[in-house]
């Protein structure tokens, strides 16, 4: 194969590798919101549980 043919080739499986690795990028920042929101979520109702369940009375001493 001729160099230069060999050079272009790689030129363009670069390019379609950083492509393919930004696409990639961008959809795994797209998910984390949801992510968050999720976690947050479970938190806000674990915390909401806490706050609704009644405590045991203080043992006097």
């Amino acid at each position: 194969m001729d160099p230069e043919t060999h050079r272009a080739l790689q030129r363009l499986r670069a390019a379609d590798l950083r492509a393919q690795a930004e696409a990639h990028r961008l959809a795994r920042s797209a998910k984390r919101p949801q992510d968050l929101r999720t976690r947050l979520g479970w938190t806000l109702i674990e915390v909401g549980l806490r706050l609704a369940t009644p405590r045991p009375p203080a043992l006097a001493h």
